[in-house]
């Protein structure tokens, strides 16, 4: 005969404690790095938060407001919420230094290293549903419902109380042994689980990653002005991108990890041992010129299942004119050749129906011309 399962609300302190164990094991084995606990007072983080938004430094992102208080008290977004068990899976790629040198690379594109591969929101959902499903195999049905970057919930003071690491300056979730290259899932619950103790803060005096931002972004220690980051022009920003940030793009054309690559905690980083996170085709390395003649159907085709696909063609060529005009005015009289290939494709896009992406495909056809009055006036 089978054993009835225990109701949840009947579990004892000891059993409570033995559960969260077993949770933290299921998602080791399911792939996560790291699994945390917490409960649900975000109060600190909450008149941060607000303090943000109120300075308006979301710009576009209206998404970040539009929910009042469920983003900052977890029980208002899911009713009945008591513990949140917070999940860390590691997502990088490839050696640092290679990311590092291809900023640098004539001709070629960056590209974010989060997005090279499948779409984490794809893999966190499903493995965070596996876990919950384990749970409820275990002790019966129970209320829960999982997140990853898909609803208002602030993911990183979560997983700073849980004990996955600290925020950094740079805005992003640090811990010591491993850097910030990771992705975080939630698990919304109303079991009354064991809390873990939070993480302690261990930037110090380091400003590393706040004098590598190329637009300057963390405009002081902990706050990020989005308005002016790499990552918010290129994949949330729809319009125009002021003219003054362009040149300090430089080939970035999907969001930027500068912040990271130059934080001294990520020596310690480890490729990521997922496979739905190695890079797609050509995407680690790109060509500039060859994206930049992608069809809107190529583009579809080739960003088909990552998180590059949901900006659109449009700001697809916007961001990669950008870079081109960047890279002619680095080489508009060291190299005429290229420079004519970038002047051509350049021109090809002219006719596209959308005045602004013209628009910036006109200003990155002028910086051969300011480079080379640039020149001029030097040797005069």
């Amino acid at each position: 005969m089978k054993q009835k399962k225990p109701s949840h609300k009947s579990l004892s302190v000891q059993q409570l404690e033995q559960l969260a164990q077993q949770i933290k094991q299921w998602g080791k084995e399911l792939g996560f790095q790291a699994i945390g606990i917490t409960d649900t007072d975000l109060s600190v983080a909450e008149q941060r938060f607000n303090d943000w938004i109120a300075k308006k430094m979301h710009g576009e992102m209206e998404y970040m407001s539009r929910h009042g208080i469920k983003r900052t008290r977890p029980e208002e977004l899911e009713t009945g919420t008591i513990s949140i068990i917070s999940l860390r899976m590691d997502y990088f790629p490839e050696d640092p230094e290679q990311s590092i040198a291809l900023l640098n690379k004539p001709g070629k594109g960056y590209i974010a290293r989060y997005s090279l591969g499948r779409d984490y929101h794809k893999v966190l959902r499903k493995r965070l549903q596996i876990l919950a499903k384990k749970l409820e195999q275990e002790i019966g049905s129970f209320g829960y419902r999982v997140f990853t970057d898909s609803a208002p919930v602030l993911e990183k003071p979560l997983a700073e109380k849980a004990g996955l690491g600290w925020i950094g300056k740079h805005s992003n979730v640090l811990q010591e042994k491993t850097g910030s290259w990771f992705f975080l899932g939630e698990i919304f619950t109303n079991l009354p689980l064991p809390v873990d103790a939070a993480a302690s803060n261990h930037c110090g005096s380091c400003t590393k990653c706040i004098s590598a931002c190329p637009t300057q972004a963390i405009i002081k220690p902990y706050v990020v002005d989005s308005r002016l980051c790499i990552s918010y022009l290129t994949i949330e920003a729809r319009h125009a991108i002021p003219a003054k940030l362009r040149p300090l793009m430089g080939n970035r054309i999907y969001g930027c990890d500068d912040c990271q690559l130059f934080c001294p905690w990520n020596r310690f980083s480890q490729q990521t041992v997922e496979s739905d996170y190695f890079a797609r085709g050509d995407l680690a390395s790109p060509e500039l010129i060859t994206l930049f003649l992608w069809t809107e159907e190529e583009f579809l085709q080739q960003t088909e299942g990552t998180a590059i696909r949901r900006i659109g063609h449009q700001s697809w060529l916007r961001n990669i004119a950008v870079a081109l005009g960047n890279q002619l005015a680095s080489i508009a009289n060291s190299d005429p050749q290229q420079s004519r290939i970038i002047i051509d494709a350049l021109t090809f896009r002219l006719q596209y129906p959308s005045a602004m992406l013209r628009e910036h495909i006109s200003w990155a056809l002028q910086q051969q011309n300011k480079h080379s009055v640039s020149n001029k006036a030097a040797s005069d």
